[in-house]
This record gives structure tokens, C-alpha cells and sequence, in this order.
């Protein structure tokens, strides 16, 4: 089973970022709360590099505002961001 389909199994709910699968590493949970699908930051800002050639600048700023900054309800994905990538 793939990590995709678990996240499906125990939240059917659950929505998934198309196109960032090479970001997605886990999931997460919380106590009464939906399991959510966790992406890797860093991991996104270079699929989006690498796929549609970006800058990096341009594709953190592409990520905030498109991606990390989408609401889509209680179900939205989790942006996992390790503090050097800060500092970037």
C-alpha cells in the first residue's frame, strides 16, 4: 500500500497537492481530528524547479502564496518546513 493510499484509507477526505507526489512524506494526526497528508517544503520548492524551471526564489514565492497559502477546509494538506529552510 502506498503512503497516498493509507492517508485515503484512514481519511477519505483527505486532499493531496497534484503534482508535488516526490514531496509528499507522511501524515499526520491529531487527537479527534482527520489524518492530513504532510509534504516536504523543501522537497516542493524543487519539484517546482526541476519541472517547471523556476528560480528558487520564484518557487518559494510561488509555494507561499499558491500552495501553503490555499485554504481548502479542515482536509488541507500540512506543510512540513525544516527551520534552516528559513534561513535560506
Amino acid at each position: 500500500m502506498t503512503l497516498r493510499e493509507r492517508i485515503a484509507e484512514e481519511n477519505p477526505n483527505a486532499l493531496f497537492a497534484d503534482g508535488f507526489d516526490d514531496a509528499l512524506i507522511g501524515m499526520a494526526e491529531r487527537c479527534g481530528q482527520p489524518t492530513l497528508a504532510v509534504y516536504d517544503y523543501g522537497k516542493a520548492v524543487e519539484v517546482l524547479r526541476v519541472r517547471d524551471g523556476m528560480e528558487y526564489e520564484e518557487a518559494v514565492e510561488w509555494m507561499d502564496f499558491n500552495v501553503v497559502g490555499a485554504w481548502f477546509g479542515p482536509h488541507t494538506p500540512v506543510w512540513f518546513r525544516r527551520p534552516e529552510e528559513n534561513d535560506e
